[in-house]
């Protein structure tokens, strides 16, 4: 993937995205609306403006619902309510098996192979909670990161701005990708990997000393704008907060009655009407407003192997894990490399292109204590470990995994 040759950005996304439209994916219409409606030998059908706009904001609420199921299993071990026993979900998971339960096979197929881990953060390391500025990760959770990080390169791949994911996770051994993978920062500082290394460089002199990856810093101004304005727009809506995530835009519903979606779906639209060149895409109680440029969490997936000198799908296993719908994106690239192991985390089934499936943070824990050691020497210690796990529950009923 060379990425000098070529900008990801789309140099005349107003016509791939018409203003009526606001930059709205056009998965989120259940149909196509020519312009002058359709005209038949029998036939003549015209659709006004008012009808389209609320075949969007109907398309944008559908896609808001089916993202943000508000009911959830409770899928914590114990004998009198196993996830086993429903068969949606067993049935779900003979197509995407325990990541933990095929680790074994994992650990076969990396043999003679270099293994580079990449990480969402909300709900992959931290538990989804009701405000987005309070998404902490255990400190036991940043002590597995920070072990597996010891053996094997490991990116931060995040919605959240770059700053603010530091800020959460706080471990400069780690590589960051925020904004969906639209702000990198690479160092020009060797790592124990023996690649550049990537943090969060925040200073002015700092920054002389980094080459920043950021393919839609023009957009930056834009960006603001519309944060102030869906600020504004939605501050009469109870529960609504707007996350200004430096190359992209959050409108989290998680907090606003299920009466009012329709609403904050309203205003989204009407927004963007303005802005042609911003897009609006859907994940977990969350719209993500973002610039109209071919750049998404594969492609970041793609740049940092590439810039980590990692490209080389014969002699590299990726393994990136998510839970949300922005991670699909590197979950295809990993599939349609043949290269690697997209791990999905979900309590519910879900269509996906991951391989494998964890049901929680406390899964991918356990996920990222079980390399630490090496992997060579790891197959032989998995299945007491693994009986140990089932056997432990946090204070919060989720699993963890005391170390000695």
């Amino acid at each position: 993937m060379d990425m000098s040759s070529s900008s990801p950005v789309i140099t005349d996304p107003a016509a791939i995205s018409p203003p009526l439209l606001g930059g709205m994916s056009s998965n989120l219409m259940p149909f196509s609306v020519m312009s002058g409606g359709y005209s038949g030998p029998s036939m003549s059908v015209s659709v006004s403006r008012r009808q389209i706009e609320e075949v969007i904001v109907n398309g944008l609420l559908d896609a808001m619902k089916s993202s943000s199921p508000r009911k959830k299993h409770n899928l914590a071990f114990d004998q009198d309510n196993s996830p086993d026993d429903d068969p949606a979900y067993s049935a779900w998971m003979s197509k995407c098996p325990s990541a933990l339960n095929s680790f074994k096979q994992i650990v076969a197929n990396a043999q003679g192979r270099k293994i580079a881990v990449f990480l969402d953060y909300d709900g992959t390391l931290s538990p989804i909670v009701d405000d987005p500025d309070k998404a902490f990760m255990s400190p036991a959770m940043r002590g597995a990161v920070r072990n597996v990080a010891k053996y094997f390169p490991t990116a931060i791949v995040s919605g959240r701005s770059r700053k603010k994911v530091f800020d959460f996770v706080k471990l400069k051994e780690l590589y960051y990708a925020g904004s969906h993978g639209m702000d990198i920062v690479t160092s020009v500082a060797n790592s124990e990997h023996g690649t550049e290394k990537l943090h969060p460089l925040n200073t002015t002199d700092q920054c002389k000393e980094a080459n920043l990856f950021q393919p839609a810093c023009e957009f930056l101004p834009m960006i603001d704008e519309v944060t102030r304005t869906l600020v504004e727009v939605t501050s009469g809506i109870e529960g609504a907060t707007v996350e200004n995530n430096k190359f992209c835009v959050s409108v989290h519903y998680r907090n606003v009655a299920d009466k009012d979606w329709k609403t904050v779906a309203e205003l989204v639209k009407e927004v963007l009407e303005a802005f042609p060149r911003l897009k609006v895409t859907n994940g977990r109680m969350v719209l993500e407003v973002r610039p109209v440029i071919d750049w998404d969490k594969g492609k970041a997936v793609e740049f940092l192997l590439q810039s980590l000198g990692l490209d080389e799908p014969e002699n590299v296993i990726p393994i990136y894990i998510g839970d949300d719908r922005t991670d699909e994106d590197a979950f295809k690239v990993l599939r349609q490399r043949n290269c690697g192991y997209g791990i999905l985390v979900s309590q519910v089934p879900k269509e996906t292109e991951a391989f494998y499936s964890l049901r929680d943070p406390s899964e991918v824990r356990l996920m990222t204590l079980l390399p630490c050691d090496g992997v060579p020497q790891f197959p032989g210690e998995m299945e007491e470990t693994l009986a140990t796990m089932k056997k432990m529950k946090g204070e919060d009923g989720n699993l963890f995994l005391v170390l000695a």
